[in-house]
This record gives structure tokens, sequence and C-alpha cells, in this order.
């Protein structure tokens, strides 16, 4: 396959990556320009040194570099990591001509599909994760969960004590916890 289709290919990928599944889905602006801009990066520089003498290893390696120093700079959720990582995927996929001309559009299908399936709104969708800041200070465990699934109206699958304060009567507390089929209804018609 043409390198320019190929480059083609991935405009169109990261596009539907980011305007078809990501931003309808968790409506995060800021993050939009960062998925663009880390793929278009990484498919300038993977496509200019796939072409020269310098190993294509060397400018991924600079790319993973800057990936954790990006991910270490702001607060990411694990799935706006996932997205960061398949939009550098699919940067990288981009020029890579080697192989059976089918190789890198089936692999950007792959990673598409599996963004859509993983990250789809009814996946687990009565499954939620929190961190709460409790009013007293609760250092018994079976209290805790109790108190939590009181609150919440819940069932508390884990719950782990990130800080109790016995001076000022707080814990702070993160729960993963699940609605029972007929909450789901409720919490989908609040969010």
């Amino acid at each position: 396959m043409p390198r320019l289709a190929l480059f083609a290919l991935d405009l169109a990928a990261v596009s539907v990556l980011v305007f078809g599944l990501y931003f309808p889905r968790h409506r995060r602006r800021d993050l939009v320009v960062a998925f663009l801009g880390v793929n278009v990066g990484v498919l300038a520089v993977a496509g200019s040194l796939s072409s020269s003498s310098v190993g294509a290893g060397l400018g991924l390696g600079l790319f993973g570099v800057l990936s954790i120093i990006r991910l270490r700079s702001t607060e990411l959720d694990q799935h706006e990591v996932a997205y960061y990582f398949s939009a550098l995927a699919l940067g990288i996929l981009g020029p890579l001509s080697g192989g059976p001309a089918w190789l890198s559009p089936a692999l950007m299908t792959l990673i598409l599909l599996v963004m859509y399936l993983g990250d789809h709104p009814r996946l687990f969708r009565s499954y939620r994760r929190q961190v709460m800041v409790l009013d007293n200070a609760v250092v018994d465990h079976v209290a805790l969960i109790a108190q939590l699934e009181r609150i919440l109206g819940a069932r508390v699958h884990a719950a782990t004590v990130e800080r109790v304060d016995l001076v000022n009567e707080t814990t702070v507390v993160e729960v993963r916890y699940s609605y029972a089929s007929s909450k789901k209804a409720l919490v989908g018609a609040g969010r």
C-alpha cells in the first residue's frame, strides 16, 4: 500500500478515534488536541525516520520518553491513557509499509474496534468508582462498607482507605461499587 494512502488512513482512523469515539463519550475538549497532536507528531517522525538511515527504534524510544513525561505531567484517567496510546499506535502504524498491504489497515481497524467495545457505555454500566470523603473517622472495615453501602444505595465491591484523620474526623476512601438492575435506570437517567 502506498505510504500516502497509509498516512490518509491514519488520519481517518485517528479522526474516528477522537471525534467518533472519545469526544462523544467523554466530552473532554482539551484531550482532543492532545490525541490529534500526538498522532500526527508520531506519524510525521515515524514516517521520516522509516525512510532515513536513523533507526526507527531511536524515534520510537524518544516518543516513549515523551509520552511518559506527558502522562506524568497531568492527571489522566485510565480510559484516557488508553486513548492516548491508541492515538500513538495509530501514528506508528501509519508509516509502516513492511509486510502484507492489508496488515497496517487491519491493525488500525483492530485498535478502533477494541476501543469501541472496551469503552462502550453499555459495558459494565452499573459499575462505578469514586473517591469519597466521609465526615467521620472510620477504622473498622466492616462498618466502613456498611456505611458506604447505605450512603450510595449500592453494593460495595472494594473500599480502599486512603486517609483517616482522627483529629478532623474524616475518612478518604476509594470505593468501587455497582447498582442493582433497578437502580441502573435511575442512575443512567441522572447522568
